[in-house]
């Protein structure tokens, strides 16, 4: 045989071992490829899990949320109308306690009993003493005059 020949046949066989031997490494490559796509695939999955049970966490709590605002406002109307019946209540007892005081001095006007005051100074035209023209003065009251409703006395506490 040929020299030539002989070198031809080893080209040849030189050539189709650096052929299989890249189709095998493209073949590990391509295996080793698809491995780290599994696992990333995986950690995708049990990631997107997590994602999943925040986004149900995230809508549990915007529904916690608009609940409270509404029973904020609830309160807020309620409160609201609490101090409006408030207010009409106070209204009313100032009215109210008008008229029993112009009822209580139309009383006292038509009673002989009681003494006529001077309206500035609060105080009895005929009378020095200011006790006198209040009846409603504590001091006139007749109770008071009792030793039975005198309030006990306090004693300062011991050392």
């Amino acid at each position: 045989m040929d020299t030539t020949v002989v070198w031809i046949i080893v080209a040849v066989a030189v050539i189709v071992v650096i052929a299989v031997v890249a189709l095998l490494a493209r073949s590990m490559r391509d295996r080793r490829r698809h491995a780290q796509a599994e696992q990333i695939r995986h950690e995708v999955n049990q990631q997107a899990e997590r994602v999943d049970k925040r986004e149900a966490i995230a809508h549990e709590a915007e529904a916690k949320a608009r609940a409270a605002r509404a029973e904020a406002e609830a309160k807020a109307a309620e409160a609201a109308r609490l101090q409006q019946t408030a207010s009409s209540h106070r209204d009313a007892v100032t009215s109210s306690r008008e008229e029993l005081d112009a009822r209580r001095e139309h009383a006292d006007e038509i009673d002989p009993r009681v003494q006529q005051t001077d309206d500035d100074t609060g105080r009895d035209e005929r009378s020095p003493d200011p006790r006198v023209m209040d009846p409603h003065d504590p001091r006139n009251d007749p109770r008071a005059m009792d030793p039975r409703h005198r309030a006990p006395v306090e004693h300062p506490p011991r050392r």
